[in-house]
């Protein structure tokens, strides 16, 4: 048989090769976080018909000659590039800008995929396809996350809670009046918290004693309650003179911690005492109700952090990524799923921004990164490569008829 002919036949599986690879990235264009590949040809083997040889003094050198033996996929290599971003609108749809993979656990193994498309499960579990459980940092009760820590699955229940805070400082800002006749008033009041997080009325009244004179009275929920020092100073340019934070304690709310907190007069907005209208009023509280989780954020670092209703925000969990090395040892696992090899390295795990790994970004996916023009051309390139080889074989047998048909 003639060696053009298995040369023939090695293009025509070789081009078919390539075609399944042009064909997969084309049905994969709106494939989320899909990575496309290209195929990179080789010579087969060359047979050496002649040897090379020296010159001498009286003759030159030979060169070798040879024929080669066909072609052969010498590598089918992922395509690494960023994909474009598609906004979603869903808060737990994450896209990584620059380096890095997500981390994915399906059954006790890690995969790493760059489809952020996660939700969160009946049981609070960060969710890939098929379920796979997102990996990552779950913050303490403190809402403090140690990266060091081995990364595991971000389970965060959707019905917890922050516990309540007692109020400790109240801050009143603003005028006394100084046209104000003496005995008059000037009221103003603010809900504070006590160690269950109930909410009670905390009513302040200054009373004119005197030209830069004021008593201060108290009263929690209406009942009045004991204020140190009582009396508040100013001198004849309307600033505070008297001590500051004055503390407020006698309250014990039913079934509750006392409740006393100090109450800041020189605080940013110091209380002053001008002629016009009186404009005091409490101005800012610490202390906090029980707060029910009712949303979440990813930040560009993947920290999760968690809204809750007494207005808190508090850090709930992070998102792990993975570089590796070379992503194109990386070996495909379908999904849009990649599994370690030896040639990838080992995943070098930490917090997205950190070191080479790209930022976050939250209610968006990234899509394939296949480009349809370069696609069709190699969808060219491997039909007339084909047709080509396919000619080969043809004439080759055309030769071979020939041949056969030299004694009839």
């Amino acid at each position: 048989m003639m060696r053009s002919m298995f040369s023939g036949v090695s293009g025509l599986r070789s081009h078919q090769t390539m075609m399944d690879v042009v064909g997969n990235n084309i049905a994969n264009v709106n494939t989320a976080g899909f990575k496309s590949s290209q195929v990179t040809f080789a010579e087969a083997i060359s047979q050496v018909v002649r040897g090379a040889s020296g010159p001498t003094d009286d003759r030159g050198g030979i060169n070798p000659a040879g024929i080669g033996l066909g072609v052969r996929v010498s590598s089918i290599d992922g395509v690494f590039t960023q994909g474009a971003s598609q906004v979603t609108g869903r808060n737990t749809d994450l896209a990584i800008q620059g380096d890095g993979f997500f981390i994915l656990d399906t059954g006790g193994e890690r995969v790493y995929t760059r489809a952020g498309s996660f939700v969160f499960d009946a049981a609070g579990s960060l969710t890939g396809g098929g379920g796979a459980l997102v990996q990552g940092w779950v913050a303490d009760q403190f809402g403090v996350i140690d990266s060091n820590r081995p990364i595991g699955s971000i389970r965060i229940p959707l019905g917890q809670v922050v516990d309540p805070v007692a109020t400790t400082q109240v801050e009143l800002g603003g005028s006394l009046s100084a046209d104000t006749a003496i005995a008059g008033t000037a009221v103003s009041s603010i809900a504070v918290f006590d160690s269950l997080g109930n909410e009670h009325e905390a009513q302040f009244s200054f009373t004119k004693v005197g030209a830069n004179d004021w008593t201060l009275g108290v009263a929690m929920n209406g009942t009045p309650v004991t204020v140190t020092p009582a009396t508040v100073q100013f001198d004849s340019a309307g600033q505070l003179t008297s001590a500051s934070p004055l503390v407020v304690s006698g309250f014990t709310p039913p079934g509750a911690d006392p409740l006393g907190f100090d109450l800041v007069l020189d605080g940013d907005l110091a209380i002053v005492q001008f002629g016009g209208t009186s404009t005091m009023e409490a101005l800012n509280k610490d202390g906090s109700a029980i707060g029910h989780l009712t949303g979440y954020s990813v930040g560009d670092d993947g920290a999760i952090a968690g809204q809750f209703s007494n207005g808190q925000s508090k850090l709930l969990g992070q998102v792990a990524t993975a570089t590796f090395s070379n992503p194109a040892g990386l070996e495909r696992g379908g999904a849009s799923n990649f599994t370690s090899t030896v040639d990838s390295g080992e995943p070098l795990v930490g917090t997205a921004g950190s070191g080479n790994r790209g930022l976050m970004s939250a209610g968006t996916l990234e899509m394939s990164n296949v480009d349809l023009a370069r696609e069709f051309t190699n969808l060219i390139i491997a039909q007339r490569g084909f047709q080509a080889n396919s000619r080969v074989i043809t004439t080759s047998d055309e030769m071979l008829a020939d041949l056969v048909n030299l004694k009839r």
